[in-house]
Order: C-alpha cells, then structure tokens, then sequence
C-alpha cells in the first residue's frame, strides 16, 4: 500500500466524511475532505489525486455528476462509490459509467482500507499504461511545445486528457506562455482536426465589430453592412473556436456569447433567424476572470460555462530545468532562418539569461534570443548581444520599455512588479509553516489563519511540491 497517496473523501454527512479521514490518515494517507459535490469538482481542478472516494447520493451535485466530471479532469483516477443498500443498484450502474467499485453502508475500517488499496493497485497499473500508449515523441516536448519540466508535463497530460472531448476549456496564464498554442493542440489532437480551427483576438476589436465578427450580420442591419457577413461561431461549424483574452468582453457580449453556447445556435445580427451551430469552444486570458466576477465586470454564469476544463500555464520562471531547453531550441530555429553558425552561449550570457525574470515568459525569450542572433559578432553570443537590463534594475527597466496605455495595463504592471518584489516573503512564509506542521497542508492553513484552498494556491504559486519537500526536507 502506498503511504503517500493522496485521496479524495466527498459525503455531505460530517460524520461518515471525517470517519473515513481519520481511518485513512491513521494509515498515513494524504486526504482532503469535500463536503460537495461542487467543492470535489473545484478540488479535482487545482490539485491531483490518486483515489475519490465519493458519496452516491448528495444535495446539488451528485456522486455520479462527480464521477462524471472526475471522468473528464483526471480519468485515470478511481472512483469509489459509498451507497445504502437501498441504492446498489445505481451503485451498479455507476460502475458501468466507470466507477472502480462500491461499498456500501455501513463498512468497517478494514474494509474501506482494502478498497483504497485495490484502487491503489489499479491506478498503478492505468497509469503505466497511460504513459507507455501517450508516450512523448520527443522527450523535450509535446506537440508544438518545448519544455520537459513536472509543470509542462502537467499541462501535456491536460491536453491529452481533454481534446479527445468536447468540453469547453479555459486557459489561463501570464502573456507569453503560450496560450494559443494549448488550444491549437487541443484542436490537432481531438476528433475535430480535420475541421476549422478560428481564432479570435477579443482586444483587437470595437464592440460593435466583435459581434459582427462573432455572430455575423445581415445586408442593411446597421451602417456599412452593405453585404450579408457570416459569423465566425458559423465559420468554425465543426470545429473549433478559439476567444483569446475573453476577459475583454462587454457585459452586453457576454450575454449574447452565453445565450449562443447555451442554445448551440447563433442569430445575425439583424437577422430573424437563428442558425445551428457545431462548434468545440476554447477560451483564454490572463486575468483573472472570479475577480472580475466579484467585481462586477464578468458575469458568473458564463464564467461557469466557460471554466469547465480549466488549463493553467506556468510562467518560465516557474518552468524548472526548461530554460536551457528552450534557448538551444530558439537558437538553432534563429539560426536557420537567419543564416548564421551560432554554436551556443558564452558563460556570461547564459548566467545573465538564467538571473532574468521573464515577465514576458517563452515570447520575451523567443525575442531575447533572436535580436542576439542577428547582433552576434561571432559563433557565440555574448553578453552584450542579449540587451538585457540590470539584475537590480530590473523592474525600473520595466517601465522605460513598457509604458501603461490604460487604466488596466497599469494596474497589471503595477500588479506583475508587487508579485515579484513579495515572492520571497510569501514563500518563506509557507515553507515555515509546513515545516512546522510536519508538512500537513490542513494544519498548516489552520495554524496561519488560512482557508485550506487559498493556502493550497500559495504553495501552487510558488511551485512548491508538498510531496517532494516532504521526503526531503
């Protein structure tokens, strides 16, 4: 049996939901506790599990709507139904939807322990499997990516798990790490690729020519429809379509975009008619859409419709061990393309490259690297070819070369420059009290006055791995 196995426990009923924990960590598992279905679902999107152990029947989301959506987010976890006798049947049923097994009430502690350590056994076993069937063609990347960090796996494993679905993805991330590249992996790797694939800059257009763009128009609707348009939700049809940065969206959008993906049919403006449509959805942005739902400016029920499978990209400077990858890749592309013998890096350069930040993630090191290519004297590039700012002063640089337009580019300069300067602390912070919590993620929060979610996000921030810092302190 594994000792570090990390399990998901969902009952509404206090007292069976923490029996269970307290019989599972006697025997040293990891557990978290869900007293939802919807808290399950948003657990299973920030953090991975090895097993689910889940209540059938539950308030508002049920065991089986979890068991589908675990099918989705992490299928190669099992799932363990707890039932009443009354219910085995459905038990059953869920089975066959791809449940590993059920227990039935009332179970003794053995019993459930000896679930869990079948369920250990089979995940073992998928997993290998999984991994031998989904091995990368290059062991430096997946796909249109470059990159072998335990961050970029994450996100891999992700766009394996979900393109063969039609689920709606979202995308999140700083500017450039690469967010269109995820969703045109998605789209290459599902049924749907020999189809279009349409992607849709939210930020380059008025309002008013958004939706003309989204939902077409008809001859005469408005000034300057002098010819009937069709939209690009009907352009897609069969394929996929790509909303980047759909934070940029009106109010007044939002509400025909939600409209359309509720009743898969979509109406020109100007038009009477509504026209079905077949389209996957993927959206992106690097903002953070729950704060402007609590502000007012996103609306809710389209985030939850938009936020079903969500796929979070690293920055770089949490990509460990990518950065030389990544610059032995630009540099032999820029190379090629430029038409010089570039053999590598000087010492200098490259500990330059490695104390940079990258605010502007894999494109300002895509840049970086191909301004030094050009400016090389030689078949090495120096220093000074990188034109980097100063270590110390990094930031301030950051405002000579970049200055705000708007209101919202200051406040997310201002935002990415206060993020840099309290890393540090905050790591220091939850380093401190895992150690001191002998590395239990609930007690730590506890201990510091946290809610367990938001302490879970601090240490997701950070790139710390419980598991890893654990078994070598």
């Amino acid at each position: 049996m594994r000792d570090d196995a990390h399990i998901l426990v969902v009952d509404d009923e206090s007292v069976i939901r923490e029996g269970i924990r307290r019989i599972l960590e006697n025997n040293n598992f990891r557990v978290d506790v869900a007293a939802s279905g919807q808290v399950a679902v948003e657990r299973l999107q920030e953090d991975d599990f090895d097993v689910v152990v889940t209540d059938l029947k539950m308030p508002g989301m049920s065991g089986m709507e979890v068991l589908k959506a675990i099918r989705i987010l992490q299928p190669d976890v099992p799932v363990i139904i707890i039932t009443g006798f009354s219910t085995v049947d459905t038990a059953v049923e869920a089975m066959k939807n791809g449940a590993f097994d059920y227990l039935a009430k009332p179970f003794t502690p053995d019993q459930i322990l000896g679930i869990v350590e079948k369920a250990l056994g089979q995940r073992a076993m998928l997993l290998e499997n999984f991994y031998l069937k989904k091995e990368l063609k290059d062991r430096h990347g997946f796909d249109s990516f470059v990159g072998e960090s335990k961050a970029m796996q994450k996100v891999y494993r992700r766009i394996i798990q979900v393109a063969p679905t039609d689920s709606t993805v979202m995308i999140t991330g700083e500017s450039g790490t690469g967010k269109e590249l995820v969703a045109r992996a998605v789209h290459r790797n599902s049924p749907r690729k020999d189809q279009p694939f349409v992607a849709v800059d939210c930020t380059s257009l008025a309002e008013s020519l958004l939706e003309s763009e989204l939902f077409g128009h008809v001859k005469g609707s408005f000034t300057g429809a002098v010819q009937t348009k069709t939209g690009l939700f009907k352009v897609a049809d069969g394929g996929t379509l790509f909303l980047d940065e759909v934070s940029n969206i009106s109010l007044t959008t939002q509400a025909k975009l939600l409209r359309v993906l509720q009743e898969r049919e979509v109406t020109p403006i100007g038009g009477t008619k509504p026209v079905p449509i077949d389209i996957r959805l993927i959206a992106a942005t690097n903002r953070s859409l729950k704060e402007m739902v609590g502000e007012g400016r996103f609306r809710e029920d389209l985030f939850f419709r938009l936020n079903i499978i969500p796929v979070d990209l690293p920055p770089l400077r949490e990509r460990q061990g990518d950065l030389p990858i990544l610059i032995g890749h630009f540099l032999q592309k820029f190379s090629r393309e430029i038409g010089k013998e570039i053999r590598g890096l000087t010492p200098g350069a490259m500990a330059s490259l490695e104390r940079h930040s990258f605010p502007g993630n894999v494109r300002e090191l895509e840049n970086i690297i191909e301004r030094a290519v050009v400016l090389a004297a030689g078949d090495l590039i120096e220093e000074d070819d990188l034109e980097l700012p100063s270590a110390a002063g990094e930031d301030a640089q950051l405002f000579c070369h970049y200055v705000p337009r708007t209101a919202d580019e200051l406040k997310e300069t201002k935002r990415h420059v206060r993020e840099q300067a309290v890393a540090p602390v905050e790591r220091a912070f939850v380093l401190d009290a895992l150690k001191r919590n002998d590395w239990n993620i609930t007690r730590a929060a506890e201990e510091v006055g946290m809610l367990r979610p938001n302490f879970q996000a601090l240490l997701k921030k950070q790139g710390i791995s419980v598991r890893e810092h654990s078994m070598n302190p």
